[in-house]
Order: C-alpha cells, then sequence, then structure tokens
C-alpha cells in the first residue's frame, strides 16, 4: 500500500537529525507520496503533512510533491473531496517547506505549463507562490521579478478575447488570470509604496523595478491588443479592470508621469547583440504607445493628471505614440493609434498650430502614416477613420503649416487619390484667401505659384497614365477653372494669369495628347474584344485578372467591355473639364483685350 510505504520512510526520517536526511530519502518521500496522491489517498497524505513531528520532514522534502500534486488536483473533478484535500495540502506545503526550495518548485510547474491549461495552472499556484515570496529574505526583489516575468512569458502566447462574446466566455480563463496577476503583486506595491513613504530618498530600487518591468510587459500584452471600449451588457470591463489596476500600481511607485512625459524605460538590460537591443527598444516603444492611449484616450489614471498642458504640448507628446501604432497592421492597435490621434487633436482649435511643428520628424511622418491607412488598409471604417483624421490634422495649422503639409503629401503619398484629395483642400484655402478681408499670402502670389507647380503637372507628360490619375488630373482642372473665374486679370492675386503660358505648355497641351493617345488605344481595345467575341465560340470567354499579386473573379468579355467603356466615359469627363477651361481663359483673355 502506497500509504504504508509513505508512512515506513517518515518513521525512518524522524529519528534523523536534518543534516543527516540523504538524497535517497528524498527520492523515495517523493515516489511514496506521488503513489499516495496517485491512488487517491490525498486524505491521508494530509494527515502525514499536518503532523506536527513530521514539520521538519515536510520543510525539507515537501517541494518534491508539487508537480504530482499540481496534475491531481487537474484530474480531479471540482466537487471532488480529494480534489479538495489536494488543494489543502499546497496550501500546507506553502505554509511548511523551505521557502527557497518551493520557490524554485513552483517557477518550475510554471514554467513547464503551457497551452490551454497555462491560466489556471498560473491561478493555481498564484496564492502559495505569493507566500513564499514574502517569507523570501534574500534576493526577494530578483525572484519576484522572475515569477512574474516567468507568468507574463506564459501567458503572452495565448489568444486575447477580442469580441464581446469572446470577453464573457472567456475560454482559457486569460481575462481572470489577468486580473489575479493584478492581486497577486499588490503586497510587493504594498511594500514599496511603505519604503518611499518612510523616505524621500527611497533607495531599494530593485523590487520598483520590477514591479515597472510587469506593467510595461502587461501594456504590451493584452492590452495594447484588448478591446478597451466600454461593452453594453458586460458590467465590469476585465481588461479595463486589469488596465485601471496597471495604472495605478505605476501611479503609486511614482512612475505614472515620468513614463508619460519623459518616457522613462527603467533599467533596461545593455545587449550586446544588436537585435535584441532593438527588441527591447520596439517593446517599449508598444508599451508607451499603450499607456498614452489608456490616459488619453480612455482616461484610466486621468484624477492624477496635472492640467496644465497645452494641446499642442500634449500632441508633440504623443506623436511618437501615434507612429508607433500606425505602423501596425492588426486591427485592435491601429484604431487605438486613430482614437489616440484624433483625441490629441479635437482639443484644439482650428488654425492653431503652429507650422514650426512640422520641424519635428513625427509631425511629417504621422501624415505619410495616415495616408497608408488611407490607401493600403483592408479594414474599410479605418480607412474613412483616417482620412477623417487627416483632414482634422489640415485643419488644426496655421496657414504656413498647411502650404508646408500640402507640399509634403504631394511629394510623397504617390497616390492619385490622396493627392486630389490634396489638391482640393489647396482649392478651399485659396478660396478663403480671396474672400476674407485679411490677406493669406501663403495661398496667393509667388507661394501658391510654386505649389501649382506641383499641382497643375503630369507626373510623365503626356505619356502619363490618365486613367491611374484621373482623381488628380480632375481634381487640378477644377483648380484652375476657379482661379480662372474667380480671379480676374487685372487683379492677379493668385498669379495665375502670369503663369498662364508655363501652364500650357506643361500641363494643358500634354494633357490633350494624353487624352487623344488614351482614347484611341481603348476604343482599339473595344473594337479588338467585339470582334474576338464574334470569332469566338461564346460570349463568355474568361479572361484572369491579377491585381498587386492577388488572382482576382474571372472576367468575361462583357465585363472586360464594360471597364473599357468606364475607362472611355472617364476619358471624356476630362475632356469636358479641360475644353471649359480653355474656354474660359480664351473669354478672360479676349474680354480684357477688348478693354484695352
Amino acid at each position: 500500500m502506497a500509504v504504508d510505504e509513505l508512512q515506513a520512510i517518515i518513521q525512518r526520517c524522524q529519528v534523523l537529525e536534518e543534516t543527516d536526511f540523504k538524497g535517497e530519502d528524498f527520492d523515495l518521500f517523493q515516489v511514496a507520496g506521488q503513489k499516495c496522491l496517485e491512488d487517491g489517498y490525498a486524505a491521508q497524505l494530509l494527515e502525514v503533512i499536518q503532523n506536527e513531528k513530521n514539520k521538519v520532514i515536510v520543510k525539507n522534502m515537501g517541494w518534491n510533491l508539487i508537480s504530482p500534486l499540481v496534475r491531481c488536483i487537474f484530474m480531479y473533478k471540482q466537487e471532488d473531496d480529494k480534489r479538495e484535500h489536494c488543494l489543502k495540502i499546497l496550501d500546507q506545503l506553502a505554509q511548511l517547506c523551505n521557502p527557497k526550495e518551493l520557490f524554485l518548485g513552483l517557477l518550475e510547474q510554471i514554467e513547464q505549463t503551457s497551452g490551454e491549461q497555462a491560466c489556471q495552472i498560473v491561478m493555481l499556484l498564484l496564492q502559495p507562490l505569493q507566500t513564499v515570496l514574502l517569507k523570501l529574505q534574500n534576493k526577494k526583489a530578483y525572484s519576484v521579478g522572475l515569477s512574474l516575468a516567468m507568468i507574463m512569458n506564459q501567458l503572452t502566447p495565448l489568444p486575447v478575447p477580442y469580441t464581446k462574446q469572446q470577453i464573457q466566455e472567456d475560454k482559457l480563463g486569460l481575462c481572470q488570470c489577468c486580473n489575479a496577476v493584478v492581486d497577486f503583486a499588490k503586497p510587493f506595491v504594498n511594500e514599496v509604496v511603505k519604503n518611499m513613504e518612510k523616505s524621500s530618498e527611497y533607495n531599494d530600487m530593485e523590487l520598483k523595478e520590477e514591479l515597472l518591468k510587469f506593467c510595461m510587459k502587461s501594456l504590451k500584452y493584452p492590452l495594447l491588443i484588448a478591446q478597451l471600449e466600454q461593452l453594453e451588457g458586460i458590467e465590469e470591463h476585465p481588461f479595463r479592470h486589469f488596465a485601471t489596476e496597471i495604472i495605478s500600481i505605476l501611479w503609486n511607485i511614482g512612475e505614472l508621469m515620468p513614463l508619460v512625459f519623459l518616457h522613462r524605460k527603467g533599467k533596461s538590460p545593455h545587449w550586446e547583440n544588436q537585435e535584441f537591443a532593438d527588441i527591447e527598444r520596439k517593446n517599449s516603444a508598444d508599451s508607451l504607445a499603450c499607456l498614452s492611449y489608456l490616459m488619453f484616450v480612455q482616461h484610466f489614471g486621468i484624477d492624477c493628471f496635472p492640467v496644465v498642458f497645452s494641446p499642442s504640448y500634449l500632441l508633440q507628446c504623443n506623436m511618437m505614440h501615434i507612429e508607433v501604432l500606425l505602423k501596425r497592421t492588426e486591427e485592435s492597435m491601429l484604431s487605438k493609434g486613430l482614437d489616440l490621434f484624433e483625441s490629441c487633436l479635437l482639443r484644439m482649435e482650428d488654425n492653431s498650430l503652429l507650422h514650426q511643428y512640422l520641424e519635428f520628424r513625427d509631425f511629417i511622418n504621422v501624415p505619410q502614416d495616415l495616408v497608408k491607412v488611407m490607401t493600403l488598409c483592408p479594414i474599410e471604417h479605418l480607412r474613412k477613420k483616417s482620412l477623417n483624421i487627416l483632414q482634422l490634422f489640415i485643419d488644426k495649422f496655421d496657414a504656413e503649416g498647411k502650404y508646408t503639409l500640402f507640399r509634403c503629401l504631394l511629394k510623397t503619398s504617390n497616390h492619385a487619390g490622396v493627392e486630389g484629395y490634396i489638391i482640393k483642400n489647396i482649392k478651399d484655402q485659396v478660396h478663403l484667401s480671396l474672400t476674407k478681408a485679411c490677406d493669406n499670402i501663403w495661398f496667393t502670389g509667388h507661394h501658391l505659384i510654386s505649389l501649382l507647380d506641383l499641382v497643375l503637372s503630369l507626373p510623365e507628360g503626356a505619356e502619363t497614365d490618365l486613367l491611374q490619375n484621373s482623381d488628380r488630373i480632375m481634381a487640378s482642372l477644377n483648380l484652375l477653372r476657379y482661379l480662372v473665374i474667380k480671379d480676374c486679370e487685372s487683379d492677379n492675386q493668385t498669379g495665375v494669369w502670369t503663369t498662364l503660358a508655363k501652364i500650357e505648355q506643361s500641363f494643358l497641351k500634354p494633357l490633350h495628347v494624353g487624352l487623344n493617345m488614351s482614347k484611341a488605344h481603348y476604343e482599339a481595345e473595344i473594337k479588338n474584344k467585339k470582334e474576338n467575341r464574334r470569332e469566338a465560340h461564346s460570349s463568355n470567354t474568361i479572361c484572369s485578372v491579377t491585381v498587386s499579386g492577388e488572382k482576382m473573379p474571372a472576367m468575361t468579355t462583357e465585363m472586360q467591355l464594360q471597364v473599357l467603356h468606364s475607362a472611355l466615359f472617364t476619358f471624356d469627363l476630362i475632356e469636358s473639364v479641360l475644353a471649359r477651361v480653355e474656354e474660359l481663359i480664351e473669354v478672360k483673355i479676349k474680354a480684357v483685350m477688348d478693354e484695352n
């Protein structure tokens, strides 16, 4: 019997001094204890452990039972008495065993866990692990840090519940586990706080640094990935609660404001390997970006925030975080970046952001990243939101800032739709300059002429792909039409009449030639398709089309013809606006000549 074997080992060890225990005794105790657990004698094993006479034996050998104990706990059902006995044994071991040995035993169990049971095993071992850590005298900070790092490493591979249903189900127990880990850390946070209260010059930074590392890891996972909006039907959102607790820890240990404003990253290890150093820097950037989102969008910890900073300074502080988030492709991170950018911009008044801010690298990089989201992101609502935020960003700058931003985006966007949108904005600014009493030098005169050199041009002259650039060309023609109508040649406020000959040479004439070439090419294609259709056995001849490396649904000849006719319609539209512009120019010039 397993119990008899255990009793025999216990009786032999009871008469020995602690120093006389041999390796063989440890092995026999572990085997007999494990057999008791596996054979269903957990109650008898509990009695042995609770017996005061066996205190020294349990202190030295008890930690060996952790592994079989954890296995048996998960083997029994919740309501089983044997499971309850196993849990009591675990509690007793936490109280009686050598803290150092038990600490290593518990950590080994956490390290070995993976997959679907990870959260359950971590939650099971948190209480005994906390009990042991509170008993440790030497290397306590290091042990706390090691425990928290090990726990987070085991949780990180797990998928973060994102939808309302996933959060409510919490299939793997991640939501519950994250909040249990925060409770596990609280006694150590309180210890740091007490030490800080005792002395204003708190020198024992090790435990504080370990807690800071834990918070930084928690900001990256799960909070950066998690859905943090308040969800209807969920009274207490587990990740919102977790975020509140993390912010609270940072505030209590005096690290919240330094992280937000000084971008303090703690004592990062010095990596000789550059790849490791880059990973550390990226992780830190992700965590700080998430922290800013929590504070400025979700308003966690906002009560601690000093209300003395200007909206433009807050935008400046957050631009590096916005850039980090907008470079990501995951929906949860992209949406956080857009929300943070929008939140910062909505605090500002229109035309209040000084053009000097564009001297900061982030203020140039972020709108370029925003353009990439607008044009490349597969998620429609994020594309639409990024367009609205770009307009918001434009609106906040003073006139010189708008002018500089327009030049930058026209040169860097490489997307006809975006260029067309910027040109429309230029037209709006010119309109304001011509209709307002105050003179705006940035959208009239030589500054505007310099901008028109970028706008009223074809990238490859007459050979430019007019279909691909149709949005830009239509916006350019509409701007030119507006300038010709609104600005009299005698006033020439915009300077367009001075540079008209150049515009005709570099834009209007090549556009005429390009239109003639394009129309002739597409008309010939339509003729060929119609002839091929007559010759083919069926009008449903299939054509495959590849876009960006992806094969699109097959096109019949009829569908191809529709596309070609649509292209011709676009060319007719451009041609009609071009003709109207040239007619307006001719009428205006003739009127001036008649007047003279």
